[in-house]
């Protein structure tokens, strides 16, 4: 919720049609950043003429992500091991208007990140008919002969998100705080004191990319899916997130 010491209140806003019409990024070139959290107002204080995402006046939205992966753990290991044709599937909850979406997300064209979804409705223990038939289609037609009915839940994630619009360059930045990660049998890792700031664009350098550059602040190697199941999964091979699992996680 916006309050008047928010880092974010200065910002005009923007309604969701709004930003959907503009930048709805489905198809886009991603590049993620892990910061104290203390160091946001720094960051946003250098940004001009950013919009920030406002429904109903409330500017910070909760999400929460459950992915699924098969018994091989497909998906993980397609990340862990920067496979070509890796893949994500979630149930994206949007905790505070109560949508939810099955979504899959592949690699497309120069590194590229395509996101696909239909609406979901169930209670997050399986992707259902729909999801499962959704997932399958996408999957097949990006070249991935991982099969949706053998996947199961395997990690829970939640945190706090505002979104900006960058009119400039037309991209997105999503800023997530108050992470946690969460395993089936409830075991659970949190960083409270960390921003993750993602930004979306269309394959330009983002006005945001070179502000963070600008304050030292460099791209790194983060998946909340697959570094916050290295987290909690010793079990996994990892070495692709150690410096970050090192670094932010040691708490």
């Amino acid at each position: 919720m916006t309050t008047t010491l928010s880092p974010f209140a200065r910002f005009a806003p923007i309604s969701l049609d709004a930003l959907v019409g503009t930048a709805e990024l489905l198809t886009r070139v991603d590049r993620k950043y892990l910061l104290p959290a203390t160091a946001l107002p720094a960051v946003l204080d250098g940004l001009r003429d950013a919009r920030v995402l406002e429904i109903d006046g409330q500017r910070g939205f909760g999400y929460r992500s459950i992915y699924f992966d098969t018994e091989g753990m497909e998906s993980y290991l397609g990340a862990a091991h920067q496979r070509r044709r890796r893949f994500k599937v979630r149930i994206r909850t949007y905790v505070d208007t109560g949508a939810h979406f099955v979504e899959v997300k592949t690699r497309g064209t120069r590194g590229t990140t395509v996101k696909e979804r239909v609406p979901y409705v169930g209670n997050g223990s399986d992707l259902g008919p729909d999801g499962r038939a959704h997932a399958a289609e996408v999957l097949a037609g990006a070249g991935i002969t991982a099969d949706p009915a053998a996947m199961r839940p395997v990690l829970a994630t939640h945190y706090q998100r505002h979104t900006l619009y960058l009119p400039a360059s037309g991209s997105r930045v999503t800023i997530d705080t108050g992470l946690a990660w969460q395993l089936p049998d409830g075991s659970t890792v949190r960083m409270p004191d960390r921003a993750v700031v993602e930004t979306k664009s269309a394959g330009s350098v983002s006005e945001m990319d070179r502000l963070l550059w600008s304050l030292h602040h460099r791209p790194c190697s983060i998946s909340k899916y697959a570094t916050g199941l290295a987290a909690l999964r010793p079990d996994l091979p990892a070495n692709r997130w150690q410096p970050v699992l090192r670094r932010h996680f040691h708490a």
